[in-house]
């Protein structure tokens, strides 16, 4: 109790702070930055470096209480295929603007819901982004699959189109939970599922989970990850429930006075994260478990741990391209994201032009930063000395902040010198600690709380 009530004096159950998929946040993106600086970035990108390409699927059947994202519902074709079409133009529109040669690393199809489509809609998407971009040799292809919204036959277009990693989302089995959140999904539904990407020759399967939900308890988070795990799934996530109903109005359905407390969410992050140790899976960053011999936990293990959008990774391409509505796209330069409205979106590129509509342009400054947020989130140390390849005597400037962080969180960090060090038992204070570093933390912007 002593411990947490520590934590708790440290910010833990009241700070509010970005989860650092990149640095500056969205948040601060401007208008300024848009389809101009997008062209500029992609005519500079060097063929011999491959590129990671984000795919947005903004669909859903249902939408989901608990969900944050740039999602909208259908139940018919017509939008989906309307949708492909436009993503055919936006590609056609990056194939005039990109140098020739360009290969892709990664491709990963995010939403929204992915499976929506159907077989002949994943075949002709999937051919389209590969007639702008050849994969390498050793390119990963990772979907996110809703189990109620997938059966055999898109899997096998899936798998046809070299799918190699299957992302479903289960958040929670518990019927009380589900209904809770708007999504019911029986444990059922999620086995056919596995069991036919396994049959499919899918392999690496990743299982998203999320805690502080509406009436979770101890035994049904228990229960639940008892039944994640007989999937054997190679990785993990445990995502902190985010309620933020001024961001997303449909989590206003969701009965706020159902949801755990401070000390009930740290008590289930608590109890997951000593579930999955138990079942011999690794710990990587501050939210996701691996198998021992998974890329993730070698990764994490070997100082190689990525951060994007898509959370932890092991990708190392320097660029990200994000195509559809509100897809964001990673280059050195700085960040873009497309207009987030669907229809905003379509017009764009109906219009000729590519979508960019807001973004941020990195100084040298910002990227020395935004390192240092990511060492910290990846492997909870900095090494100022480890930077200094890179970035030179800038580095000096960060030493005030180590300073500060320890005597900020003592006992939780140790500091020797150039280096910092976050203990194991104040690793819950990541993002706050990484916050630090932030130089762009705007004013009136609530973020997701830290715990």
């Amino acid at each position: 109790m002593e411990h947490t009530e520590h934590l708790k004096a440290l910010g833990l159950f009241d700070a509010r702070v970005p989860r650092y998929t990149s640095y500056p946040t969205a948040a601060v993106f401007s208008p300024q930055i848009g389809s101009a600086f997008q062209d500029a970035s992609f005519r500079r990108l060097d063929p011999e470096d491959p590129v990671s390409v984000y795919i947005h699927i903004p669909f859903c059947e249902r939408l989901c209480w608990f969900c944050a994202c740039h999602t909208q519902g259908t139940r018919t074709l017509g939008p989906l295929e309307s949708y492909i079409e436009t993503l055919e133009q936006e590609l056609e529109l990056l194939r005039g603007a990109l140098p020739d040669g360009m290969r892709m690393g990664r491709l990963h199809w995010g939403g929204g819901t992915p499976t929506i489509l159907p077989p002949p809609l994943i075949h002709r998407l999937s051919q389209a982004i590969r007639s702008v971009f050849s994969p390498t040799d050793d390119f990963e292809f990772s979907v996110e699959i809703d189990p109620t919204m997938v059966d055999r036959p898109k899997i096998d277009a899936l798998a046809a189109e070299g799918m190699t990693r299957a992302s479903i989302g289960i958040q929670d089995f518990d019927p009380i939970v589900q209904k809770a959140i708007g999504r019911l999904q029986p444990f059922e539904v999620t086995q056919t599922c596995v069991a036919d990407l396994r049959a499919a020759g899918i392999t690496s399967l990743n299982a998203d989970l999320v805690y502080g939900l509406p009436h979770q308890t101890v035994a049904r988070i228990d229960d639940t990850i008892d039944k994640v795990l007989t999937f054997e799934p190679d990785r993990v996530a445990l995502f902190g429930y985010a309620h933020v109903p001024w961001v997303s109005k449909r989590q206003k359905l969701i009965d706020e006075g159902a949801l755990p407390d401070d000390t009930a969410r740290y008590t289930l992050a608590a109890l997951a994260a000593k579930k999955f140790n138990g079942a011999e899976m690794t710990p990587v960053g501050i939210d996701h478990f691996a198998r021992p011999d998974d890329d993730l936990a070698l990764a994490a293990k070997n100082g190689f741990l990525r951060r994007n959008f898509q959370g932890y990774t092991t990708d190392t391409c320097e660029t990200l391209i994000g195509l559809g509505a509100s897809s964001i796209s990673r280059f050195p330069e700085g960040y873009v994201q497309n207009a987030p409205a669907t229809a905003a979106y379509k017009q764009r590129i109906a219009s000729g032009c590519l979508p960019g509509a807001r973004g941020f342009q990195l100084t040298q400054a910002d990227r020395l930063h935004a390192r240092a947020i990511e060492r910290l989130m990846c492997t909870f140390a900095l090494d100022l000395e480890d930077l200094r390849p890179e970035f030179g005597h800038r580095v000096e400037t960060l030493k005030p902040r180590l300073v500060e962080l320890a005597g900020r969180f003592a006992p939780f960090v140790q500091r020797d010198g150039s280096r910092i060090l976050i203990l194991p038992e104040g690793r819950t204070l990541t993002r706050i600690i990484a916050s630090v570093f932030d130089q762009h933390m705007p004013e009136g912007v609530r973020y997701s709380r830290a715990s």
